[in-house]
């Protein structure tokens, strides 16, 4: 009982046990910190890469091939008039299984399945040496009607799309996640320009 007595009221290395209580909580709220910082630089990353797309896309060949040849001069579009909305009304292009996929919210003016799957690879290529991780499926181009250009121009597309790259479904995985093979999404980024002054012609 002697003995016993003596080893509840011995305190030597409490400190230790103490120590040995807090640190987990300790190293959790640290890698929540680098956690928090990593998920901020990935996002900038991120909204960096679309941006270098939205320009990339600017100002190399569309993926749709038919936007930058297709002549919309026609009996109710005068050469040298704003093509309207009504006949070319924009493209989304996405990746859906293994292929690129060009499709029209109502009119295009031109045949959308003919792509430029070149254009599309050196699009997302680039987009990954600023973001590293990005794949096709992340990707979305969508050339909406801008209002600019005019039917007939004998010097590069007719219409000159505001053009909008998105990344979409992009994942982040924290290090206090590792355990439990988790991760966070991160939030979609978008970037628009317009083609006004883009010359439709591949560039490196």
């Amino acid at each position: 009982m002697t003995a016993l007595r003596a080893f509840g009221r011995d305190t030597r290395a409490a400190s230790a046990a103490e120590f040995a209580l807090v640190m987990p909580l300790f190293l959790l709220f640290l890698l929540g910190i680098i956690d928090a910082g990593r998920y901020a630089w990935a996002f900038n990353e991120a909204e960096k890469a679309t941006q270098i797309g939205a320009r990339w896309a600017a100002v190399t060949d569309p993926v749709p091939n038919g936007l930058k040849t297709n002549n919309f001069v026609s009996s109710t579009v005068p050469q040298g008039s704003v093509v309207p909305k009504s006949v070319f009304d924009g493209v989304e292009c996405k990746t859906v299984g293994a292929n690129v996929t060009c499709t029209c919210p109502v009119a295009c003016g031109f045949n959308p399945a003919a792509v430029n799957n070149m254009a599309w690879t050196k699009l997302v290529s680039r987009m990954n040496q600023i973001y590293p991780g990005i794949s096709a499926a992340n990707v979305v181009i969508n050339y909406a009607w801008s209002g600019l250009g005019y039917a007939g121009d004998p010097n590069g597309p007719d219409v000159a799309p505001l053009i909008s790259v998105s990344l979409r479904d992009l994942e982040f995985q924290p290090m206090t996640f590792m355990l439990f093979n988790g991760s966070l999404p991160l939030p979609s980024a978008e970037y628009s320009l317009t083609m006004e002054d883009g010359t439709g012609t591949e560039s490196n």
